[in-house]
C-alpha cells in the first residue's frame, strides 16, 4: 500500500500498520531476548506464554501467582528459576530482576490497572490484555504511570497482529468493495455459572467487556475511523441466577463519519458466532471465525476489473505463528528497538470511552 504520512499516522493509532512491520523474528545465535513476568497463570497466560516459545526474540522469565505449588510446575516447563517466582504481595520486588523486562498482564479486568501501575513503577514494561481496564479513569491512569516511568505500554489486541484480519483490512484499504456501506459483527458464548466473568466487581460489566470489545474494535480497524455517533440497548434476564450483577446481551448501532453503519451485538447467554461481515458498493467480505484464536477463514465476493467478479475463500494458513506469538514477538520488537507499540495504551482507552458510550446508551448502571 502507498500511504500518506497522515495514513500511517491514523493506521497506527488502530494497531494496523504492524502490517508493514517486518517479518516475524525467527531465532538467531546471540540475538537478546526481552524477558517476560508473567502476572497471572490463567488459561490465557497459557496461551502466551506457548505464543512466547515460537518468538525468536522473547522468552519467560519469572511468574507471579497466588499459587505457588502451581508455579512452581510451570516455572520449571520454562526454565524459570524458583527464585523469580513472586507472590501479589511482594511483585514489586521485579525491579531488582534484571532478566525482567517487561510484564504480561493476565488477570481479571478489576486488576489490570494496578498491576499495570506497579510494573511501570517498578521500571517494567508493560503488555497487558484486553480490555484495558474498568473504565476510562483507569485506563488514563495506566497511560500516565507509564509515561512517568517511561515504559511502553501495549494492549494485548491480536487481531491487529493476525494474517486474515490484516488480509480483510488490505482488501478494504486497497478499494476491493468500492466505498463502504455497511458492517455487522457478533460474539458470543453460554457463559457457565460460576465464572469470575459474571461478577462485576471483577469483570467491569458483562459481554461487552469480555467479546463484544472485538466487534467494537474490528469496526474500527475495517473502517479506519472513530465512532462519530453511537445508540444502543440491552437486555438481561431477570429470573437468571448468573446475571445478578452483568448485563446478558447488548446490541448497538455505530455510525462513522463516512456513512458507514455498524451493526453490533454480544452475548453471555447463547453461542454467537465471532465474526465479521463487510458490505460495499463492488461486494462484500467476511472472516468467520473472526476474533477466536485459531483457524480463521475470509471469504470474500467483489467486481475486480472489466467487473469481472472476484471470489475468495481463504483459511487461515497453516504454518502462520500463534496470535500470541505475534503479539509477543512485536512487542518486544519495540523494546529492543524503541518503537511505539502498534495497539498502545491510548487504543484501550479509546475502547473504553466508546465501551462507556454503549453502556450509556443502553442505560447499563456502570457505577
Amino acid at each position: 500500500m502507498n500511504l500518506s504520512r497522515r495514513d500511517f499516522t491514523r493506521l497506527s493509532a488502530l494497531g494496523l500498520a504492524a502490517q508493514l512491520a517486518p517479518q516475524f523474528s525467527r531465532a538467531q545465535s546471540g540475538d537478546r531476548k526481552i524477558g517476560y513476568c508473567i502476572i497471572g497463570l490463567g488459561r490465557i497466560a497459557d496461551h502466551f506464554m506457548r505464543g512466547i516459545q515460537e518468538t525468536g526474540n522473547s522468552k519467560v522469565t519469572a511468574l507471579v501467582s497466588g499459587h505457588r505449588e502451581k508455579a512452581e510446575k510451570i516455572a520449571a516447563q520454562y526454565g524459570v528459576p524458583k527464585s523469580s517466582i513472586y507472590s501479589y504481595e511482594n511483585m514489586d520486588s521485579i525491579r531488582d530482576n534484571h532478566d525482567v523486562d517487561a510484564v504480561y498482564v493476565a488477570l481479571p479486568n478489576s486488576m489490570h490497572a494496578e498491576y499495570t501501575i506497579r510494573s511501570a513503577k517498578a521500571g517494567k514494561h508493560v503488555l497487558c490484555e484486553k480490555p484495558m481496564a474498568v473504565s476510562v479513569a483507569e485506563a488514563q491512569a495506566m497511560i500516565d504511570a507509564c509515561k512517568a516511568a517511561n515504559v511502553k505500554l501495549m494492549i494485548a489486541y491480536r487481531c491487529h497482529y493476525e494474517t486474515t484480519n490484516l488480509r480483510a483490512v488490505k482488501l478494504i484499504r486497497d478499494g476491493a468493495l468500492g466505498q463502504l456501506q455497511s458492517i455487522q459483527s457478533a460474539f458470543g458464548f453460554n457463559c457457565g455459572a460460576g465464572e469470575w466473568r459474571l461478577d462485576k466487581p471483577m469483570a467491569g460489566g458483562g459481554p461487552l467487556m469480555d467479546v463484544g470489545i472485538y466487534c467494537l474494535n474490528a469496526t474500527r480497524y475495517l473502517t479506519g475511523e472513530e465512532p462519530a455517533s453511537i445508540s444502543a440497548y440491552a437486555h438481561t434476564n431477570s429470573s437468571d441466577p448468573r446475571f445478578r450483577t452483568v448485563e446478558e446481551n447488548v446490541s448497538w448501532i455505530t455510525k462513522f463519519p463516512s456513512g458507514v453503519v455498524a451493526s453490533c451485538n454480544t452475548t453471555y447467554g447463547a453461542p454467537m458466532d465471532g465474526y465479521f461481515r463487510v458490505y460495499g458498493s463492488k461486494g462484500w467480505l467476511e472472516v468467520n471465525p473472526a476474533f477466536v484464536y485459531g483457524g480463521l477463514r475470509l471469504t470474500a465476493e467483489y467486481s475486480g476489473e472489466g467487473d469481472k467478479r472476484v471470489k475468495l475463500d481463504e483459511p487461515n494458513p497453516e504454518k502462520d505463528p500463534s496470535q500470541f506469538a505475534k503479539e509477543a514477538d512485536h512487542f518486544s520488537n519495540c523494546v529492543l528497538h524503541n518503537q511505539t507499540p502498534q495497539s498502545p495504551g491510548e487504543e484501550g482507552l479509546r475502547d473504553m470511552q466508546y465501551i462507556s458510550e454503549i453502556y450509556k446508551s443502553a442505560g447499563v448502571v456502570t457505577a
